[in-house]
């Protein structure tokens, strides 16, 4: 099994073993940077791209010219993305829970009292409709 390159830190680590991503599963890319530089930025690879295979999340970092740094930064970022992947999912199952109870749960009395107030409004309004057309 591949471990996490040297430039990962182990708080970074834990992040990414917490998250049950493999090292292996990570793919790398070092690549030019686009945008203002000049000549620098057209023969230097720092831009620094990461893809998890499984997720298809993908994160490309150019904030810094060092590519080691961007490199760090593209690692942190993903960590990140995924970690909010995971809380997105995790929310979005239990709002779906609280909609279910919600949905299951008695009504009160008194919700029970007006609904069927308002059921007999709507009734008698449109009972005014069903009158003929007279001339």
């Amino acid at each position: 099994m591949a471990d996490f390159p040297d430039i990962v830190e182990a708080s970074l680590r834990t992040r990414f073993v917490s998250l049950g991503v493999q090292p292996d599963e990570v793919e790398e890319q070092f690549i030019r940077g686009a945008g203002a530089g000049g000549q620098k930025i057209n023969k230097t690879s720092s831009t620094v791209r990461l893809r998890h295979r499984p997720t298809g999340v993908e994160v490309r970092c150019q904030r810094e010219r060092n590519q080691s740094v961007n490199r760090l930064l593209a690692w942190v970022e993903l960590a990140d993305k995924l970690e909010g992947r995971r809380r997105e999912s995790t929310n979005q199952a239990r709002g779906a829970r609280e909609l279910a109870r919600r949905q299951k749960r008695q009504k009160s009395r008194g919700q029970k009292a007006r609904m069927i107030e308002a059921k007999k409004h709507r009734a008698k309004i449109k009972s005014k409709r069903r009158g003929g057309f007279d001339d």
